[in-house]
């Protein structure tokens, strides 16, 4: 019975301890969610016949704000989503969000020819918006948003123009900074403004 219960102790102890044994950057990564946003076949014509590689995708994110996208090649469609996914965490950037649920202010990104339009709503909205888009709303963790795709519908081009309006977004408290006046103010101005939208 004592050497049953030395084993047991012993194979309990390693489980519980793999958390605390995880360094930093994997329990970051334990964190991340990831989306397939498109897989590209492409076919080379060579002496043999044909050969065909695959060319991925994928937007990660942590739900808080945070979200990268990233694009991978390669003859099989795993390895391409595995080198894709590691692109994009290597390059996610930071999205100051209204209550952790929608976006500050309007704002509209353009990349290509890709021309996207977003605004931000009320609660109980929901993500309305197109695939490539949404998938990258709900990596970043918002809720209630309201986005256009202008352009281009390539989805790497809608991608890229919705990256490049997530960077443009800047919270009250850095306005606030900037022009050395309260967060208040800036906020009540905000609230101004859109009661004057919606009454027009």
């Amino acid at each position: 019975m004592a050497e049953q219960r030395n084993e047991q102790g012993q194979g309990r102890g390693p489980r519980g301890r793999r958390d605390r044994d995880r360094s930093p950057e994997q329990r970051e990564d334990s964190e991340l969610t990831d989306k397939l946003v498109y897989i590209n076949r492409v076919a080379k014509v060579v002496k043999g016949g044909r050969r065909f590689s695959f060319a991925a995708l994928v937007v990660v994110g942590d739900g808080k704000g945070r979200v990268g996208y990233g694009s991978g090649k390669a003859r099989e469609v795993p390895e391409a989503i595995r080198k894709a996914t590691d692109s994009a965490k290597r390059n996610m950037i930071r999205v100051p969000l209204r209550e952790g649920r929608t976006l500050h202010h309007d704002v509209a990104g353009r990349f290509g020819a890709g021309r996207v339009i977003m605004r931000s709503a009320p609660p109980g909205t929901g993500i309305i918006s197109g695939g490539p888009m949404r998938a990258v709303f709900e990596t970043m963790g918002v809720q209630d948003v309201v986005a256009k795709s202008m352009g281009s519908a390539n989805p790497y081009n809608m991608v890229k123009a919705t990256f490049a309006a997530l960077q443009e977004i800047q919270s009250p408290r850095t306005v606030a900074a900037r022009r050395s006046k309260k967060v208040g103010d800036i906020v009540q101005r905000r609230d101004d403004v859109s009661a004057t939208t919606e009454q027009a």
